[in-house]
């Protein structure tokens, strides 16, 4: 799997932007889908038709990252921005970024490093450019961080892996999955990083029985780490709570009794704050039993977020054995 994460995550795709993603996916899984669309909000839906009696499945992994956009030029060509996203302003000094035309810059805060962080309404955008004229970038351009992967040992770090990993995740397991009683629907979203859009559109049109999210989630086992029970290596973590919903027990139940079966390791996840699409596609129509599955993921909202790449692969094996059977709980 590795050729395939270290082409989503060094696509393009802020929010509002994802057709890049949208498209390498898509080219991947025409040859093992029923049927693939995209709806009107931009999420990439596709089908993988059971042989009867299971359930109406959802899959949801969002396609976008955080990103920023160009508000303001000034008269030396310095760009400022608003961020698309939860961009933290801890690790932005020096970042690179890289707008859809190919232009490449350089984020910098006018306070500097050696002066505490500031916010970001002291950093700006260098281009290169000299004045608003010479600018290659104008007012509402979105950027990305610009970042390769790279393997660190048994562990993978890029930008994006929120959550091209989980886009990652799902895309192998549709790949992989045999003859299977359910319709799983495969939902790559737009528009996560900034209120769970894309998945909450896609629920309310598919209206599954069931709905799984995959997502990355925090760590604790870094020196001084704020206590979780969640460390890269030890299998990928099945959600019991985050900062917006509270796992259906029934599906925890089910991702449990699935890793068992596999003898794929695993962790319970209950994770303080933020939250993924599986918070709005448990509230659509009149509900859904709705759960998450996890890659633990060092440095999140960081240029550098890091995985243990044997954990993506036993969340995929996870993914598989929860899909190729019957759904109960």
């Amino acid at each position: 799997m590795k050729a395939l994460i270290k082409e989503l995550v060094e696509a393009f795709g802020p929010s509002g932007y994802e057709e890049q993603v949208a498209e390498l996916i898509r080219a991947k899984a025409q040859a093992v889908a029923d049927d693939i669309r995209t709806d009107n909000l931009g999420n990439l839906i596709v089908l993988k038709k059971g042989t009867g009696g299971g359930k109406r499945v959802m899959i949801s992994a969002h396609m976008d990252e955080i990103g920023l956009i160009v508000s303001y030029i000034d008269k030396k060509g310095f760009a400022r921005f608003n961020p698309v996203g939860g961009l933290p302003i801890s690790t932005m000094t020096g970042a690179r970024v890289r707008f859809a035309n190919g232009t490449v810059g350089v984020i910098y805060n006018e306070k500097d490093g050696w002066a505490g962080p500031g916010s970001l309404a002291d950093c700006y955008i260098d281009t290169g450019a000299t004045c608003p004229e010479d600018s290659p970038v104008q007012i509402g351009d979105v950027a990305c961080i610009n970042r390769p992967m790279e393997e660190l040992g048994p562990r993978l770090t890029s930008k994006a892996m929120d959550d091209r990993i989980g886009c990652a995740v799902a895309l192998q397991a549709l790949l992989e999955l045999p003859a299977s009683p359910n319709d799983v629907y495969f939902v790559f979203s737009v528009q996560e990083e900034v209120g769970c859009r894309g998945a909450m559109v896609a629920a309310f049109g598919i209206e599954p029985d069931v709905a799984v999210a995959v997502d990355v989630t925090s760590w604790g086992d870094t020196p001084q780490a704020k206590p979780m029970a969640i460390e890269l290596g030890k299998g990928p973590a099945i959600k019991v709570k985050d900062g917006g919903m509270l796992a259906h027990s029934g599906v925890k139940r089910w991702m449990v009794a699935s890793a068992e079966a596999a003898g794929v390791p695993y962790q319970l996840e209950v994770l303080i704050g933020g939250t993924t699409d599986a918070y709005t596609i448990q509230t659509a129509r009149a509900g859904v039993p709705t759960g998450c599955l996890s890659v633990p993921t060092r440095y999140v909202h960081s240029p550098s977020e890091v995985v243990d790449y044997n954990d993506v692969l036993n969340a995929t094996r996870l993914m598989v054995q929860m899909l190729a059977n019957p759904i109960s709980w």
